[in-house]
């Protein structure tokens, strides 16, 4: 039996990581039942894992992708009452596809940050307004309420990551705007901070969770240096916020999600100036773990660690891991199936 930190719990174990798997109702957004439920509950079966959903829309205003789930309607949140784990809460921002939010309703803007391409060709966002900054702020509470006190989840994270709409007023390369939410330090930090209050307001701060990638490169993300943005931010999360549950951060090691080759890894790009601050709170940190560099980093440095795509196709994940028994490999071709209830490539994968 194994004694790594890795397979010792605190108050979670190994972490599944935010994972899209288009499981919904095309046009309701509502997960697909019974198959999401077995997905999840699946991977649940090993005490002390925490699971956090996959990305879940917190309105539809703040959506721009098809068949990616939502927490408003009545008929969702009764479909996730079902499932319950801890729920991820983003908002798209300039990734979003126009033609989606038209399809939904003609008035919906399509609004990042500012008015910059997140890719070249890509369609390009007005900057949102500040009163769209204090209903997006709105819609956190809303969706976190939903998850929390009516579809019963333990906590939710907040999607600060990826080049979402939370991510975008962090870095410079998305947010050159010249009003209180730009500029300065404080001023790049500010709606990540009223978003987490908020949040923190409706749910309890200690059920609370904040994802991030400084170092993420995909859609035109990665500002030259990301460590003064992100260090002062987690910095005021950490003053302002104390109970907050954990940091949950992307290693350099993937890029969206392709992997990084380590000799393309500079020595300084690293998440440790986050631990240091954040230190001695729950750390999880995501991105291309084997079982070896998940055993390493809980060792050495005491984080919780989060599998995506192997606990997709290993959902007794963390009993291969501690037993080293050889992982299923994946199947990338099943990972975005929108409406699909076969259940392959989803709930058909070996236990342990």
């Amino acid at each position: 039996m194994s004694t790594s930190k890795l397979f010792q719990p605190i108050t979670v174990g190994l972490v599944l990581a935010p994972l899209t798997r288009l499981r919904v109702n095309p046009t309701t957004l509502v997960p697909l039942l019974p198959v999401v439920k077995d997905y999840y509950a699946q991977r649940a079966k090993i005490p002390g894992t925490l699971l956090v959903t996959e990305g879940t829309i917190i309105a539809p205003k703040a959506s721009g992708y098809p068949s990616v789930p939502e927490i408003v309607t009545g008929e969702q949140i009764a479909a996730w009452k079902e499932i319950v784990d801890g729920m991820q809460l983003g908002a798209v921002g300039r990734q979003a596809l126009p033609d989606n939010l038209k399809s939904r309703d003609p008035t919906f803007p399509h609004v990042g940050a500012s008015a910059l391409l997140p890719a070249p060709g890509a369609p390009v966002p007005r900057a949102i307004s500040k009163e769209e900054i204090k209903e997006h702020i709105d819609f956190f509470g809303i969706a976190a309420a939903n998850a929390v006190h009516k579809a019963g989840f333990d906590g939710v994270e907040i999607h600060g990551a990826h080049g979402f709409l939370v991510d975008e007023f962090i870095q410079s390369v998305s947010n050159v705007r010249d009003d209180e939410y730009g500029g300065s330090l404080e001023n790049r930090v500010r709606f990540p901070l009223e978003v987490i209050g908020r949040v923190a307001e409706v749910v309890g701060a200690d059920r609370v969770g904040l994802r991030l990638s400084p170092w993420n490169r995909g859609v035109g993300m990665r500002m030259e240096d990301p460590i003064p943005n992100f260090s002062h931010l987690v910095s005021r999360v950490k003053e302002l916020y104390p109970d907050l549950a954990y940091i949950h951060v992307v290693e350099t090691r993937v890029d969206g999600t392709a992997d990084v080759a380590p000799e393309d890894i500079k020595e300084f790009e690293t998440n440790d100036f986050i631990r240091k601050i954040w230190a001695p709170k729950p750390f999880i940190s995501a991105g291309g773990y084997t079982r070896e560099s998940g055993i390493m980093t809980a060792d050495e440095k005491g984080d919780l660690i989060a599998y995506g795509r192997w606990y997709i196709s290993n959902p007794g994940l963390p009993v291969r891991l501690e037993k080293n028994i050889p992982l299923t490999k994946y199947d990338g071709s099943t990972f975005y199936v929108s409406g699909d209830t076969s259940g392959v490539g989803f709930i058909d994968y070996p236990f342990a």
